[in-house]
């Protein structure tokens, strides 16, 4: 599968090398150009590779959004993702670390808004970027690996998600839909940031 990773930061460049290990070919791409991600692509070997937003977007069968949320410029052109699965792995986090009061509405409704025509998943926005990087274990049973929690609308592309996450050594736990789901994933709920086996999950998530 191609992916394309947009933002190279912790969760960005983490992700890049877990789907590299476990096969894939991954487009890595931020704000600042291919040539600033030289040393990163270099780590990756061949199946990494650096291009512009647009350029990874429209390459890409699945695309990571991994940039801060509040930098709404920093997201792909809408028409680079009309029709393909885009996971919003981004917190409604402001400048000063704070999180930004959205009223009843939710990080992804926005980004939902502003990329109309994605298959948008919300997964990997509860996670701390060293757990991805150290707590995947693909040779443990699906039960006892860490959870990371997935929300969305639309099952095919919940299904391949949740199959991506289980190939880096992880447990997809379904939420919900987008709105529902996507709430309960949200900074501050009981399901953020927490290191929970998929069966302990699910049964939180109930």
């Amino acid at each position: 599968m191609k992916i394309g990773i947009i933002g190279a930061g912790m969760i960005g460049a983490t992700a890049a090398r877990l789907f590299v290990r476990a096969g894939h070919e991954v487009a890595v791409s931020n704000s600042r150009g291919p040539v600033s991600l030289a040393s990163l692509i270099s780590e990756l070997g061949p199946r990494g590779h650096a291009m512009t937003v647009a350029d990874a977007a429209r390459w890409a069968d699945v695309v990571l959004l991994a940039v801060p949320w509040r930098t709404p410029d920093a997201l792909p052109p809408a028409d680079a993702v009309a029709g393909k699965i885009v996971v919003d792995a981004m917190n409604p986090y402001a400048e000063d670390g704070s999180v930004m009061d959205l009223g009843a509405s939710t990080s992804s409704e926005y980004t939902r808004r502003r990329l109309p025509g994605a298959r948008l998943i919300k997964a990997f926005n509860t996670i701390w970027y060293k757990h991805l990087a150290e707590r995947g274990h693909a040779d443990r049973p699906f039960d006892e690996r860490q959870a990371i929690f997935v929300a969305g609308d639309d099952g095919a592309a919940k299904r391949t998600v949740m199959q991506l996450i289980e190939e880096i050594g992880f447990g997809p736990v379904d939420t919900g839909s987008l709105v529902e789901g996507g709430r309960r994933q949200q900074p501050g709920t009981p399901l953020y940031n927490q290191v929970i086996t998929a069966r302990d999950a699910r049964a939180l998530v109930g």
